[in-house]
């Protein structure tokens, strides 16, 4: 591992250097990786190890005919290197607990009796494992558990995976039954296509990872467009004009330069007026949210997010509420606006 400075805090890191994709693929020579769930990260994550050499099948239920259909449509071929959930677990030597987190609680009785002595038993997500008191995913004590988490969505991981940038990812081992855990681990998460790979455990990942979807990376995000968005139309912006000082230029610009070289870096190449905006009101929405983020935070670490999310997300009218609140939100004003700015860009009018 290399120590690297993080603002100060040094910390150990894993690069694809210091672990080569070949490394990866002798450890993980004689497995085979069953991918559960074809969803979100599961056609990623299957993809990306696929391409780079690893034995990979698919365990997905045949009564939800779309992801089932999906799969095949996908190359994947039933009886082949696509199975029903259960077979594919007896099968599998490294068994990717991939489905939903409700999923993960409903199906697990199925997991965990088909499981094998020296089985690694992998998760994307410490969700399951530090709230088992609700979810009831206990793991038994001949399996290897072990966490590979990309810090993105699937289609992140599977579109930096082609651009050969990669994706980072967090990696933890929560048991050891094997005296392998964290070799296996390392080498599935560089198999996965990770760019680097930073320790941690199932609770601080689980912790951070709800905090930061519920907050910066897409609650507060969301609420604090809307906020601005609607702020600007009641002066009398229009709605192309409210959108583009809201969304527009912060996805197109902005952030851009962000993940280039840092805030600073970015402040540092808008206008002087900007800047002075932005360093005078930082302060003021940072004391603002402050509050709001100690709340989310004791929400998650008590388990009330938990409580919440299994309970809706268990439902069986789940699907039917969810896109009800989506299209509330797609059929905003402000996102009608979006549609319709992004339907003007170069790219798009091209097509």
């Amino acid at each position: 591992m290399a120590k690297i400075n993080f603002g100060g805090v040094m910390e150990d890191v894993i690069t694809s250097e210091e672990f080569s994709l070949k490394k990866a693929q002798e450890v993980l020579k004689n497995e085979v990786v069953a991918v559960i769930g074809y969803g979100v990260q599961g056609p990623a994550q299957a993809f990306n190890m696929k391409d780079n050499g690893i034995n990979v099948i698919i365990g997905q239920r045949q009564e939800n005919k779309k992801t089932w259909d999906k799969a095949i449509a996908d190359g994947w071929v039933p009886g082949k290197t696509l199975f029903p959930i259960e077979e594919a677990v007896k099968r599998g030597t490294v068994i990717q607990y991939l489905v939903s987190d409700a999923a993960q609680m409903m199906i697990w009785p199925q997991i965990k009796a088909n499981l094998k002595k020296g089985d690694a038993l992998y998760f994307s997500h410490g969700f399951s494992i530090v709230y088992k008191e609700q979810t009831g995913v206990i793991p038994p004590d001949f399996v290897d558990v072990i966490l590979v988490a990309p810090k993105g969505s699937g289609t992140s991981v599977r579109r930096n995976f082609l651009d050969g940038s990669g994706i980072n990812s967090s990696i933890a081992v929560h048991q050891d039954a094997t005296g392998r855990a964290m070799e296996r681990t390392i080498a599935l998460g560089i198999a996965i296509g990770s760019g680097f790979l930073f320790p941690t455990t199932f609770q601080m990942e689980v912790y951070s990872d709800l905090t930061g979807e519920r907050g910066v990376l897409m609650g507060a995000l969301a609420g604090m467009m809307e906020a601005q968005y609607a702020e600007l139309r009641k002066h009398g912006h229009t709605p192309s004009e409210a959108f583009n000082e809201t969304v527009e230029e912060l996805t197109q610009s902005l952030i851009r330069l962000v993940a280039e070289n840092g805030m600073d870096w970015m402040y540092a190449n808008c206008s002087t007026t900007a800047q002075r905006g932005a360093l005078d009101w930082r302060p003021k929405f940072r004391k603002a949210v402050e509050p709001v983020f100690a709340e989310l935070y004791d929400a998650v670490a008590t388990g009330k997010e938990t409580a919440i999310s299994l309970k809706a997300n268990s439902a069986p009218d789940y699907r039917v509420k969810l896109e009800a609140e989506l299209k509330e939100i797609r059929d905003s004003e402000l996102w009608q606006a979006g549609a319709a700015v992004r339907a003007l860009r170069p790219d798009r009018r091209k097509k």
